[in-house]
């Protein structure tokens, strides 16, 4: 085995450079994605659970936006904190009344005897 020549140049060694980290205006962010779209979410399936972690990630988003963000001209995050308190007021509006049965259908079942 100690008769293998290595085959390794060391002319060829290229040194490791880290990438550059993304700027803030081309990277995506998930927590303001989430926070625009789990009230559209609750409002749609009127579920209150999804509404009030909407309003999680909605005041988790507004209190980690950066200046940056801001001067970048997105939605301000207040906005989404908003439509998290809408979709929380929407989940927990009474539904549309349900129709009277008037009689008019078939007849009910009768108990087999």
């Amino acid at each position: 085995m100690s008769n293998k020549k290595d085959m390794r140049r060391p002319d060829l060694i290229v040194p490791y450079q880290a990438p550059p980290p993304p700027s803030p205006e081309t990277s995506t962010d998930m927590s303001s994605t989430m926070a625009s779209t789990l009230p559209m979410a609750a409002m749609f399936l009127r579920n209150r659970t999804i509404a009030w972690a909407s309003m999680s990630f909605a005041v988790q988003t507004w209190l980690s936006e950066t200046p940056a963000q801001k001067a970048a001209g997105k939605q301000p995050a207040l906005f989404s904190v908003l439509f998290a308190a809408i979709s929380i007021v929407v989940s927990y509006m009474p539904g549309a009344p349900r129709p009277i049965p008037t009689g008019a259908g078939a007849p009910a079942a009768q108990p087999a005897q």
